[in-house]
């Protein structure tokens, strides 16, 4: 990590705005203020990506945050309509500064650094300019593992290593990153993952665990078995198969399964300084 931030603070002074991409289900979460001293004061653009995800909630902060004075989108990043949207907020944050280029007869093009967490999107994002795969992909935490300039046609973007904090003060954002995959799951307890998981559901999103799975209420460990019942994950001698219940579960919020949640409030993106 120490390497990545060494290349970062390197690398921005020669971009002309930063690009934050979070995940539209967890934008509290998913942000970290560390990285706001990277930008140095350049414009930055706020990305709340895989919003076909996420529901009203999500909207609910992107507003909050577009009131707070912040130039923020909502977009899918793997998904062709959300180009335009995405290129318009980019042109506008960027309008004096390309201005200020084209009276100087300058030909050399906007630079942008992109930047975040693991896993939310970044080089999805990157693809999604480019029109084609310029940036390695992947469904987990790390993927990116050093930083490549991508020309996107008046725009070059610079892809980063995905940054945490040094530590994780607040352990229901840590929660949330561990559900997303944000974290590496190697180094993940899946069985507290799965249980905590299954008390926020049950707390915001009652409804998509009846439907997910017939759970209706109960502690977590009570709730896990009923999943693992419905599941068929049952071994010989009737005893339950819980790690498999618990990567399914997980699985299933990250895949969109559980349908469309905002894991974030208000109340949390204030903490967080996002708004």
């Amino acid at each position: 990590m120490a390497k990545a931030v060494r290349m970062m603070e390197e690398k921005i002074s020669l971009a002309d705005a930063a690009i934050y991409v979070l995940d539209a289900r967890a934008p509290a979460s998913t942000y970290n203020p560390r990285l706001k001293a990277l930008t140095r004061g350049k414009p930055v653009l706020f990305v709340l990506n895989k919003g076909d995800l996420a529901d009203g909630g999500a909207d609910r902060l992107l507003k909050a945050m577009k009131e707070g004075g912040a130039q923020a989108v909502k977009i899918t990043a793997n998904a062709p309509a959300s180009l335009r949207p995405l290129q318009a907020e980019m042109a506008a944050l960027v309008a004096e500064k390309a201005q200020r280029y084209r009276e100087k007869g300058t030909t050399r093009p906007i630079r942008f650094f992109v930047t975040g967490i693991p896993n939310t999107g970044k080089s999805t994002l990157i693809n999604l300019l480019a029109g084609g795969k310029k940036a390695a992909v992947g469904d987990r935490a790390g993927v990116t593992r050093a930083g490549q300039w991508v020309r996107c046609g008046a725009f070059e973007l610079f892809d980063t290593p995905g940054v945490m904090p040094p530590s994780c003060e607040n352990q229901a954002f840590a929660r949330r990153l561990a559900y997303l995959g944000c974290l590496n799951d190697d180094i993940l307890h899946f069985d507290e993952i799965a249980l905590a998981l299954l008390e926020e559901l049950q707390n915001a999103y009652p409804a998509a665990l009846k439907e997910r799975y017939g759970i209706e209420g109960g502690a977590p460990l009570e709730m896990l078995e009923k999943l693992c019942v419905q599941r068929g994950f049952v071994l010989r001698g009737g005893e339950y198969d819980f790690e498999r219940g618990e990567r399914a579960l997980v699985d299933d919020l990250r895949k969109g399964r559980l349908g469309k949640i905002c894991l974030d409030s208000a109340e949390d993106a204030s903490g967080a300084g996002l708004i």
